[in-house]
């Protein structure tokens, strides 16, 4: 992938938001089929602009008034925040306290940076393959939850450009919750608790929820590569230490002892399993039936930030926004291909850019482009770059919104003839 130079930003921005943001299925996701009056004309846009020039509380009538602004304004960020009960550019002119958030989607924010206690490989903004699988866990393990345990029907999975994923829980009834709700929900998926004094951050009860259990399931499945190979979590002292934290001090010195008996970290592993359940079957300072358990949870499992989620009036990068450190687009993340998704071969603004220079000089020697819409042109540019399977996956999250609405439509005209 070709290095991103983010003084070329202004201009990369020009071309981009001219001839490759998918505007058509951007209004389509958020105007929600036109159902509920001024809807999209009363949902909040942030932009962030060049030097970090911050304005909220732009709102647009329509598609067409939306593109203008973005090609206009050319954001290094866009934002997308709450429904609210008036137009959020016409806020000032609302009586104080009469303008309220009252409607958005059910939001998730996964970053890399809050791992940084157990991941060996990178820290802070930095990622690589071997750290990225705990996005990866993270992905299949709150899908499943949302799916299955919440019955949850539209999630809209999106990498942000950097370093974490976000996921839009789009479903109708999920948009009006209320911020408490939303706070519940979080709660349920959360396991992992306490700053960075609190040594031990995952503590099970004897009754096991099928949650946790279904998650270990997940984890189980990337443990052994991600963990004992890749993390390599008890490759030296330093390493092992930490793990050493989270178990009963009366097995502190068998294992310091004998752990440098053992070439790797999978024999290391083996040898703590034994070590543990020796204690437990002969002591009565007993590990906890759950204790391999709860080392791998605090190792694997998702940390979800919050505030982020309980929050109506909080904003959210929007997707098919610009990372402007990366240059990467945040683009949607194919369900069926996690394990698949690499986020460093997501198009750069300027990969994309150099695709688009390449399309026009294939075209220039074509007749009959001048009459051609600004739109069909977009298409098409789109199309022959690689955004094009973004997109994609973007479109099929929008046939299944239109299918569930029309479905829904259906149910009540049926309901309304049988009365």
């Amino acid at each position: 992938m070709e290095t991103f130079d983010p003084a070329e930003l202004p201009e990369l921005l020009k071309l981009y938001y001219r001839r490759l943001f998918p505007y058509a299925q951007y209004y389509r996701w958020l105007n929600y089929g036109g159902v509920i009056k001024n809807y999209f004309q009363h949902r909040e846009f942030s932009f962030t602009l060049k030097d970090d020039i911050y304005i909220r509380y732009q709102s647009f009538n329509n598609q067409s008034e939306l593109e203008k602004e973005m090609q206009k304004m050319n954001p290094y960020k866009i934002d997308i925040g709450a429904v609210y009960s008036h137009r959020p550019n016409q806020h000032n002119t609302v009586k104080l306290g009469a303008f309220q958030a009252q409607e958005k989607e059910l939001v998730f924010d996964i970053d890399m940076t809050d791992y940084d206690d157990v991941r060996r490989c990178c820290s802070s903004a930095d990622i690589c393959s071997k750290c990225w699988t705990l996005m990866t866990m993270a992905i299949r393990i709150i899908d499943r939850a949302l799916k299955e345990d919440f019955g949850f029907k539209h999630r809209l999975w999106v990498y942000s450009g950097r370093r974490g994923v976000h996921c839009w829980v789009c479903d109708e009834s999920v948009r009006k919750l209320s911020s408490a709700v939303r706070s519940g929900i979080v709660e349920y998926l959360s396991l992992v608790k306490g700053g960075q004094d609190v040594k031990k951050k995952v503590h099970l009860s004897e009754k096991i929820h099928p949650f946790v259990s279904k998650s270990i399931n997940i984890i189980k499945k990337y443990f052994q590569e991600y963990a004992l190979v890749d993390q390599d979590i008890l490759e030296n002292k330093e390493s092992w230490d930490k793990i050493l934290a989270l178990v009963p001090e009366t097995i502190h010195e068998t294992l310091q002892q004998n752990f440098p008996k053992y070439h790797n970290s999978l024999q290391r592993w083996e040898y703590l399993m034994k070590a543990i359940s020796l204690q437990d079957s002969t002591k009565n300072d007993k590990c906890g039936p759950y204790l391999e358990w709860e080392i791998m949870l605090q190792y694997c499992f998702p940390r979800l930030d919050i505030n982020v989620s309980k929050g109506i009036n909080h904003l959210l990068k929007s997707p098919f926004s610009v990372h402007p450190k990366t240059g990467r687009i945040s683009v949607p993340i194919d369900l069926q291909k996690v394990e698949q998704f690499d986020p460093f071969t997501v198009p750069t603004i300027s990969s994309l850019c150099h695709e688009l220079d390449a399309i026009s000089t294939n075209d220039e020697g074509k007749e009959g482009n001048e009459a051609e819409s600004d739109i069909k042109r977009r298409t098409r540019d789109y199309k022959k770059t690689s955004l094009a399977p973004y997109i994609k996956v973007f479109e099929q999250f929008l046939e299944n919104l239109d299918k569930s609405r029309k479905g829904e439509l259906l149910k009540k005209s049926d309901l309304q003839k049988d009365f």
